[in-house]
């Protein structure tokens, strides 16, 4: 016999809910090696992040990336840590209120709220939170605007493992990715161009760096259309932006380990870039809707540090979307447009309806 979680006490009569459940990633809960490294533990022994072996990638993991990495990623963690936490945890928390707010705005009723794949809050513990607060259609929308498996697919393994444990299951909902959604095509352009307002217009020498997390190679030759769909990214903001093809690059960035990983490598395409005599880049991260450990280390600093000292001269990074309000209207869309057909209005009180229909009728016998 399967074993269920419990259920919160049934009610006839109760009123249905409609939730929206945005996901991302993870944090660890503190910049300090042994909260990095429950973090890890989690992150990399998850199958579809790391597609090797088993029982190689066990003793891999476990003889030598978490007794060494902790150490290292936490020291990283601690430079952009802020009085609010991690920033990602933090961004991603702003934008479900927002997203509350804007959704409320165009009528819609719903709870919102976030959960991570990896760390707190957990999908499974948020969903059973949204299901005891009677939440019994639940829009899963994953904060990846590019399809993998190693993040979007997994964040709904971890959804429909929870279902599986769930006997009066709600119905679910996913957004599988966004890569081309106008709306939020348009809010990367409208980052990009309030960037150039406030530093200045690029000149000749300049470059846009595109940079999205990278994967490796084999996901790319396995089917993963993550490659393509930051490919169609890229080129729609280019457009968007009227850049021509020698104004602007699509990279790659995070790599780890030894295997190939999608080409080209954001770090040595600095490099190439300040070295080749390229005086201005700016970067900017399209797959990271929320500025994170990734954006503001990685690229803000470790980024700025390669190409000034392979002889560039200035060096931005954009920040992610985080909170704007073209993006959160963007989102808004994105969301209401998969909420479709549930009932999600917010319905006028029936006193209100009944003035109304009377005022109707009177007028039309004054007419």
């Amino acid at each position: 016999m399967p074993r269920y979680l419990p259920e919160p006490d049934f009610h006839h009569g109760t009123e249905e809910k409609t939730a929206v459940l945005l996901i991302n990633l993870g944090t660890p809960d503190a910049p300090s090696a042994p909260a990095v490294r429950r973090y890890l533990k989690e992150f990399l022994s998850d199958p579809r992040v790391v597609e090797i072996p088993r029982a190689i990638w066990w003793l891999i993991l476990n003889g030598v990336i978490l007794n060494v990495r902790p150490k290292k990623s936490a020291a990283k963690y601690a430079l952009v840590w802020t009085a609010e936490g991690s920033p990602l945890k933090a961004h991603s928390e702003r934008q479900a209120k927002l997203l509350r707010g804007f959704l409320g705005e165009a009528g819609h009723h719903v709870v919102v709220d976030y959960a991570m794949r990896y760390g707190q809050p957990s999908i499974p513990a948020t969903l059973s939170r949204l299901k005891a607060e009677g939440c019994t259609r639940i829009l899963l929308l994953p904060l990846y605007p590019q399809y993998s498996a190693s993040t979007t697919a997994t964040a709904f393994d971890a959804a429909y493992a929870w279902a599986r444990s769930i006997r009066n299951q709600p119905e679910i909902r996913i957004v599988r990715s966004f890569a081309d959604n106008p709306g939020y095509i348009e809010a990367l352009a409208g980052s990009v161009r309030a960037h150039w307002t406030a530093c200045g217009h690029p000149s000749a020498s300049y470059r846009l760096l595109m940079s999205f997390h990278g994967l490796p190679r084999y996901t790319l030759d396995k089917g993963d259309p993550y490659h393509c769909e930051c490919h169609k990214t890229g080129r729609l903001l280019a457009e968007a932006l009227n850049l021509d093809t020698d104004q602007y690059q699509i990279c790659f960035q995070s790599r780890f380990g030894r295997a190939e990983w999608l080409q080209p490598y954001t770090a040595p395409t600095l490099a190439a870039l300040g070295q080749q005599g390229v005086q201005r880049i700016d970067v900017i991260c399209p797959g990271f809707p929320a500025d994170c450990l990734e954006t503001l280390e990685e690229i803000a600093m470790e980024g700025k540090a390669e190409f000034i000292q392979a002889g560039g001269r200035e060096y931005h990074y954009i920040p992610g979307l985080n909170e704007r309000d073209d993006w959160i209207h963007a989102l808004t869309n994105l969301a209401a447009t998969h909420l479709q057909g549930w009932p999600t209005r917010i319905l006028p009180d029936p006193a209100v309806l009944e003035t109304s229909a009377l005022r109707a009728r009177a007028l039309g016998a004054k007419d």
